[in-house]
């Protein structure tokens, strides 16, 4: 996703009228339903869309497990399948009961420090990085991505994974919170989507099309998890476009983030993430 044109726009109208940044050094401009830092031009540092961050703090990372449930209730993981020659569709699909040590079994979400790869293919990237490490039974990773999230006193916004198996969630709404934070928020936005996210195990298109998000804080509870019992607001999103619907049920902590992702895919299948390990930025500790 790329969210520049209307940030370019708004950084000449600061700078041709004199508007003033406010203290914090940026102002917020919404792109598309989503609300983006715009910093000053002179503002280089190469960390400047991270250290701001409350929950999404550099250096942190985010462990989960997953699992993808088919429309008659079987449970599966995948693992890579280096017969087929294309990244996107080398994967196969593993029963939860016949997995070995080259299965995925968890996904790290690490946020790294600067702007580095994607810098390099746009100069005006403007989102925190975050790496995602595939890991199997050794927590070794045999691949790895990067993309980014968008987080300020406004909103927090990711990319989910969407490597091989999890191409599929393209089409599902993303992790997304908008403030206030209260049960009854509602909120949207939009994204178009090329039919290169098709795979014929779930849905295969022509042309692009347009995802059109709906989201809702439906609630706030408290729910046990492997880091504890932690207080959460609770998600509801749903994605309509010419080729289905999907879902996304989401709890939110302040503290730790996204710690539960339910989703329900173009197919009717679900995919279903939860954090199960936290580790902290060692400075963040201290």
């Amino acid at each position: 996703m790329k969210i520049t044109y209307k940030v370019l726009l708004s950084i000449l109208t600061l700078t041709m009228f004199g508007c003033k940044l406010d203290k914090k050094g940026y102002t917020l401009v919404e792109e598309d339903g989503i609300l983006v830092e715009v910093f000053d031009e002179s503002n280089k540092d190469e960390n400047r869309y991270t250290q701001n961050n409350k929950t999404f703090r550099d250096q942190n990372e985010y462990i989960y497990s997953y699992k993808h449930i088919n429309a008659n209730d079987q449970v599966y993981l995948f693992e890579e399948d280096h017969t087929v020659s294309d990244r996107r569709y080398s994967w196969k699909f593993v029963p939860v009961d016949s997995i070995n040590n080259n299965t995925i079994q968890k996904i790290s979400i690490k946020v790294r420090k600067g702007l580095f790869p994607m810098i390099e293919q746009n100069p005006d990237y403007n989102q925190t990085i975050i790496q995602y490490d595939y890991l199997i039974s050794n927590n070794q990773a045999p691949f790895n991505s990067v993309s980014g999230l968008i987080e300020n006193e406004k909103n927090i916004w990711m990319h989910p994974p969407r490597d091989k198996y999890f191409r599929i969630l393209e089409l599902n709404p993303f992790p997304f919170i908008k403030a206030p934070y209260k049960v009854g928020n509602k909120w949207n936005w939009n994204l178009k989507i090329g039919s290169a996210w098709g795979d014929k195990r779930w849905k295969v298109w022509q042309g692009g099309i347009e995802n059109k998000y709906d989201y809702e804080i439906v609630g706030k509870k408290r729910i046990k998890t492997k880091l504890g019992e932690l207080e959460c607001f609770e998600i509801y999103a749903y994605a309509n476009s010419k080729i289905g619907k999907t879902e996304l049920t989401a709890l939110f902590s302040k503290e730790y983030g996204f710690v539960r992702l339910n989703y329900v895919n173009i197919d009717k299948s679900k995919t279903v993430l939860s954090l199960t390990e936290f580790k902290q930025n060692r400075q963040d500790a201290n």
